[in-house]
């Protein structure tokens, strides 16, 4: 019996359990922010809280898989952060609302009703991997087959580079989110299906491409650049956009860790990798808020008074740093960068008289933009930009 089966079989049984968070969390600091839970919880065992699946029990009491969304990237990227708390406590419902969401999408036969026109349409690909590598179910291959010939004709820049969308919109121009939303699922399908002669090369062509343009001598990343320079926001000569908007990077920053984990010591382009992150990470140590640990809006101008620290690229830039200096890609310190941006982004985390997790601070979903474009974005709360890094943040730092 596979796992899955076994997790249908274990979900039948516990159907009226109700979903409850860690016992740990004591009922006199329910609703205060979680730094000071942490502070609180000096003078107790460390073990407290598992903020993984307090914020996954959660966020499963707030939406079904029917309700949570349709297909999109913020949704696949909170339900990547849920497998990965699946894959530490083994715990069946985890993967079973993974694939309920799923299989609203995926017929029996493989078919999938996506045309995959941008590469924000392929991130959730990345759950089509992982069902079939729980399942063994031919009908996620399938659908998932459907991205990798899509990138076949997939329009490209000069230098080929995958186009953010292909439309008129969007023609020519590389946004940093962008590597994120495809690069990680190529890596996967590889390794799944036997196809890391392409993809693993596909992957890091397209990381060195999209850094060869975007990053600037401080290290950081710009938001994105346009080859034909027609953008509204594109400068004229650079064809970059103004800003370094920090969850673009942060998608950069998760984007070459998880590619640099993936591929050969021995591929070619794996020394430019490793450049262009020593160089990011440079950067955002640089510009990292000393007060909270977290990082701004607008990474560089943390100085002016509008501008606000933002939880979704802190918990990315966390999580990268933190894997960069465990596998040897970064110097050792840069774990300790880490840690102070994990104090800071779990100050954004608490409870709410409810028994729910509350993440604040996130920004919601952003174009390429001004200085004060971005500043006056909404900062919501339990958005699923956040509340996908903060699970994947965690699950590499528990207990840092």
């Amino acid at each position: 019996m596979n796992r899955l089966r076994a997790a249908l079989v274990a979900v039948a049984l516990t159907t009226a359990i109700p979903a409850v968070l860690p016992a740990a969390v004591p009922p006199a600091v329910a609703a205060a922010p979680a730094a000071a839970a942490l502070a609180a919880a000096a003078t107790r065992p460390a073990a407290a809280t598992d903020w993984s699946t307090a914020v996954v029990d959660s966020t499963m009491a707030r939406y079904t898989p029917s309700t949570i969304g349709g297909w999109s990237y913020p949704v696949g990227l909170y339900l990547y952060g849920q497998y990965l708390t699946y894959k530490r406590t083994h715990d069946p419902r985890y993967l079973t609302y993974i694939k309920n969401y799923v299989d609203r999408f995926v017929k029996s036969d493989g078919s999938i009703n996506q045309s995959f026109n941008s590469l924000d349409s392929m991130q959730a690909g990345r759950l089509l991997v992982i069902l079939h590598h729980e399942t063994g179910q031919d009908r996620y291959r399938k659908a998932a087959q459907k991205i990798r010939d899509r990138l076949n004709t997939y329009p490209r820049t000069s230098d080929g580079g995958f186009w953010h969308a292909d439309t008129s919109s969007r023609a020519h121009q590389l946004w940093a989110d962008g590597v994120y939303m495809v690069n990680p699922f190529l890596v996967e399908y590889g390794r799944e299906f036997g196809d890391s002669a392409y993809t693993d090369d596909e992957a890091a062509r397209q990381l060195a491409v999209y850094g060869g343009h975007l990053q600037v001598a401080s290290g950081l990343l710009k938001h994105a650049y346009d080859e034909s320079k027609s953008a509204s926001w594109a400068d004229p000569q650079t064809g970059l956009a103004p800003e370094h908007w920090c969850r673009a990077v942060g998608w950069y920053a998760m984007a070459v860790v998880n590619v640099l984990d993936a591929i050969p010591a021995n591929q070619s382009r794996r020394p430019q990798l490793l450049g262009i992150f020593q160089r990011l990470a440079a950067g955002l140590e640089k510009y990292q808020d000393p007060a909270t640990g977290r990082w701004f809006q607008v990474i560089d101008k943390g100085g002016r008074s509008d501008n606000w620290t933002e939880t979704s690229c802190s918990s990315m830039f966390t999580y990268a740093l933190s894997r960069g200096a465990q596998q040897h890609y970064l110097d050792p310190h840069y774990a300790d960068v880490a840690r102070r941006g994990y104090q800071g982004v779990l100050a954004e985390l608490s409870v709410g008289a409810d028994g729910r997790t509350e993440l604040a601070g996130i920004s919601i979903g952003t174009n390429v933009g001004d200085y004060a474009y971005y500043v006056a974005r909404t900062r919501a709360v339990n958005d699923f930009h956040g509340l996908g890094a903060f699970l994947i943040m965690n699950e590499q730092l528990r207990g840092a």
